[in-house]
């Protein structure tokens, strides 16, 4: 795919896609809820339209009509076994969490992916449910999918500290909790996005937080919802991101959730000197809309506790230090190496293929800022944000053609992408 370069004037509104994140969670409580679950404002991407089938396959009834996603909730005990394996696709969410789900049904599923999703660790998610009396085996002593579970409903609370700072796993935990007897801890190793935790109070279900400790008792009920989900702060960022280097831009991003644990990004940007403004804030929704202008900006370092509140936005903020005055150093982030794609080697390799001066480290990366970019073929290897990334770098390059393979990916979390850059190019 060709893509746009040589911008010199972006500006406009935007609201984007629903929070991927959310919406996934929205599936699987409202399925697990007794009684209807209403969903607005949903992200209609691949990625939670998989996990909306899986939840098809296990005898729940969704339907999706005049925008709404309405959901007949079959309790926690409701789930029937599949006809047929489960298909994850590329989601790593989905099939990390329906794995806690499962783990307290009485039935054996497979679950499989594509061809980057079968090249995902699930240990970290196995290791534990095995632990609580699920069986689980798959491919390498890593546990890659395709996945063989056969669940328990006799599952064993735990106690549990996590070795790696992941949402994912500490939701896979809860939901195998919620079907325990008894009471379960688990303690992450650094504070990561709290929207299951969120979720499962506005489901009608219990737990206690207390700094990185949870404490889940088992069993539990739960009562369909309505649920609006705000929209993504990890699309949302793409923006954010071209509206503060892309020359003579200012870019409003509405309906944009800012839970506290999902809003590094906007701490990077006020620690390296970007214009941004924060209005509309809705404190119950946890929303609000973000104004940022073209800004000078200066080199930063990321790290520590703010890793687990920006990870997903990493490859934009890389190519956002490309253009800061100084040297950024992003450390910590060991987490990008098992994504959709080694992301530490992929975003290094796409963007100094295109000019910038990137130095990869076991953990992160050394960013040599004002760079200046040139026209280049990338590759998303099937990863959404490398290509909505490449995409925004391109917007800067002034000499050459930049062509990116495999642009389908971003339909994974952001099918409208294209057009909304369309608008803020013609705004």
């Amino acid at each position: 795919m060709r893509l746009k370069t040589n911008i010199s004037h972006l500006q406009g509104s935007i609201r984007v896609p629903g929070d991927k994140s959310i919406s996934h969670r929205s599936i699987i409580f409202g399925s697990l809820a007794e009684g209807e679950t209403q969903v607005y404002d949903i992200l209609r991407g691949e990625d939670v339209l998989s996990t909306m089938q899986v939840f098809r396959d296990l005898g729940v009834e969704i339907e999706d009509k005049d925008g709404i996603i309405t959901i007949q909730g079959v309790g926690m005990d409701g789930l029937k076994a599949p006809k047929k394996p489960l298909d994850m696709g590329n989601s790593g969410t989905s099939i990390r969490l329906i794995s806690g789900v499962l783990a307290g049904a009485d039935f054996e599923v497979e679950m499989f992916g594509d061809d980057s999703l079968s090249k995902r660790p699930m240990d970290r998610v196995t290791l534990p449910l095995t632990k609580m009396g699920a069986k689980i085996s798959g491919q390498t002593e890593r546990n890659l999918p395709p996945l063989h579970l056969k669940g328990s409903k006799n599952l064993t609370p735990i106690h549990y500290e996590l070795p790696i700072a992941s949402a994912q796993v500490k939701s896979a935990l809860i939901f195998a909790a919620l079907q325990a007897h008894g009471q379960s801890i688990i303690v992450e190793k650094e504070c990561t996005r709290n929207h299951t935790e969120d979720m499962l109070h506005q489901f009608g279900g219990h737990l206690s937080v207390e700094g990185k400790k949870i404490t889940v008792q088992g069993p539990q009920k739960l009562t369909g919802q309505k649920v609006v989900v705000p929209g993504d702060i990890s699309s949302a960022a793409f923006w954010l991101v071209a509206g503060l280097i892309v020359p003579n831009a200012r870019v409003e991003l509405k309906n944009v959730g800012i839970n506290e644990t999902r809003t590094g990004i906007l701490d990077v940007i006020r620690t390296m000197g970007g214009k941004l403004e924060i209005t509309d804030i809705d404190p119950i929704a946890k929303s609000a809309t973000l104004i940022v202008e073209t800004s000078d900006l200066k080199g930063t370092e990321i790290g520590g506790a703010l890793i687990p509140r920006l990870i997903d936005e990493l490859p934009i903020i890389a190519l956002l230090a490309t253009q800061a005055e100084g040297v950024t150093v992003i450390k910590d982030a060991e987490e990008l190496k098992v994504k959709e794609t080694d992301r530490i080697q992929v975003v290094a390799d796409a963007l100094n293929s295109m000019g910038a001066d990137i130095s990869p480290t076991a953990d992160g990366m050394i960013i040599n800022g004002k760079s200046s970019f040139h026209g280049a073929k990338i590759n998303t290897f099937g990863d959404h944000r490398i290509g909505m990334m490449t995409a925004i770098a391109a917007l800067l390059v002034k000499d050459g053609e930049v062509d990116l393979n495999r642009a389908e990916a971003i339909n994974t979390s952001y099918p409208s992408f294209f057009d909304d850059l369309e608008s803020l190019i013609h705004g």
